[in-house]
C-alpha cells in the first residue's frame, strides 16, 4: 500500500503510446549485446546507468560493450567504468544545474528544484539532449515542449491545478490531507473495486509457479553460500563509487571461514560458474552462517581482478515484473592460490 496516489497525478503530458518497436530488458543487456541476432543489437545509448557494473551477470555484460562493431553512446557526469566502453561520451549536467518536480521518497512532499549553478562547460540536461534526438530524428510534433524549461512547464501545466500554482509560486506543493492520508478514508488501491486484491487470476497466471508458489533455494552443493550485496553509506546504488572509500572485503562467518581454512585478512576468491570476484575476506559473527556479502555499488577498481558482485548473479528474471535475481547468486568461496 502507497500513500503516493494522494497527489491525484494522471500524466497527461505523456500524450502518444509507446511505439511498436522491440523492448530489451535491461536485466538482460548481457545476452542482448552477444545473443540478439534478429537484428543484433549495434548501438548503445547509456544514461542514468552504469551498466557496467550494475547489471547482472557482468562479464557477459562486458564481453558485450567490447564488440568492435556496437557503437556506444555515454551520456554521463563522471567517468564511470561503462563511460571507459564509449566511442561517444557526452557530459550530462548534475542535480545541481538543472530543473527537476522531485516527490518524496516516503515523506509526502513535492518540491520544484532550481539549478543553483551554471550547467559546468558543454554539460547539457536529459531534456535537452533528447528534444534535440527528436528534432534530427523528425519525431518530435509541433506541440510537443522543447528543452529543459518547456518541459517542466509542460509538466507543471499538467499536475491538479492548486499543487501546479504551488510549485510556480512558491516552488513547494501543499501536501493533500494535510500530508496525512488515510488508507480506505482518502486514498484507495488503483484496482477496479478499489479494493486490495490478494489473490489476482491475471497474475497468478503470469507467474510460472503461481502466484504463491514454492520456489527452492537455488544453492547447491558445489555453490553453497548466498551472496548478498547490501546498499552502504557510500553509495546510492553505483553513484558516488567514484569517490575513496575503504578496502572492500567479502564479509564471512567465522564458522563457514573455518571449514575452509580462511584467516582474516586472506585473500580469497567469490566464484560460481558464472565468473569469480577476488578480494580480502572480513570474517565476524555480524553475518549469519551460510551467508557472505559484498557491497552493492562497487566500481571495477575495488576488486582485485575488476569483477563486482554483479560477475556473479544470474541474469534470471523474476516470476513477475521481470526484474533482477541478483539474491539468487549462490558462491563457493577459497583462498587465492
Amino acid at each position: 500500500m502507497s500513500n503516493s496516489a494522494s497527489w491525484g497525478f494522471t500524466r497527461p503530458w505523456m500524450r502518444d503510446q509507446e511505439p511498436a518497436t522491440r523492448l530489451v530488458n535491461m536485466n538482460h543487456l548481457g545476452r542482448a549485446l552477444l545473443e540478439y541476432t534478429d537484428p543484433p543489437v549495434k548501438m548503445l545509448f547509456v544514461y542514468n546507468n552504469n551498466a557496467a557494473v550494475t547489471t547482472p551477470d557482468q562479464g557477459r555484460v562486458l564481453k558485450g560493450l567490447e564488440r568492435d562493431d556496437l557503437f556506444t553512446v555515454v551520456f554521463e557526469q563522471v567517468m564511470t567504468d561503462t563511460a571507459r566502453y564509449a566511442d561517444v561520451l557526452l557530459p550530462n549536467t548534475t542535480f545541481f544545474e538543472g530543473y527537476d518536480i522531485v516527490r518524496g521518497y516516503g515523506p509526502i512532499s513535492l518540491r520544484l528544484a532550481r539549478p543553483v549553478v551554471e550547467a559546468m562547460g558543454e554539460a547539457r540536461s536529459n531534456a535537452d539532449v533528447f528534444g534535440d534526438l527528436l528534432t534530427r530524428l523528425e519525431l518530435q510534433a509541433d506541440e510537443d515542449p522543447k528543452g529543459e524549461l518547456e518541459e517542466l512547464l509542460d509538466v507543471v501545466g499538467g499536475l491538479p491545478p492548486s499543487i501546479g500554482d504551488d510549485l510556480r509560486d512558491s516552488g513547494v506543493a501543499t501536501p493533500p490531507f494535510n500530508g496525512r492520508p488515510i488508507q480506505f478514508v482518502d486514498v484507495w488501491p488503483l484496482t477496479p473495486d478499489r479494493k486490495v486484491n490478494l489473490f489476482s487470476e491475471e497474475l497468478d497466471a503470469e507467474a510460472p509457479a503461481g502466484l504463491y508458489g514454492y520456489q527452492p533455494d537455488p544453492g547447491t552443493s558445489e555453490y553453497p553460500l548466498a551472496l548478498i550485496s547490501p546498499a552502504s553509506e557510500r553509495t546510492i546504488s553505483s553513484t558516488l563509487s567514484e569517490l575513496p572509500r575503504p578496502e572492500v572485503r567479502l564479509q564471512m562467518n567465522p564458522d563457514d571461514a573455518a571449514a575452509r581454512g580462511l584467516k582474516e585478512g586472506d585473500d580469497i576468491r567469490v566464484f560460481n560458474a558464472l565468473g569469480e570476484v577476488r578480494c580480502k575476506v572480513a570474517i565476524g559473527a555480524w553475518i549469519r552462517r551460510g551467508t557472505v556479502s559484498l557491497p552493492k555499488g562497487l566500481w571495477r577498481k575495488h576488486t582485485a581482478n575488476g569483477y563486482t558482485a554483479n560477475a556473479l548473479a544470474p541474469d534470471t528474471l523474476t516470476d513477475l515484473g521481470g526484474g533482477a535475481c541478483f539474491n539468487d547468486a549462490r558462491v563457493e568461496v577459497a583462498s587465492c592460490p
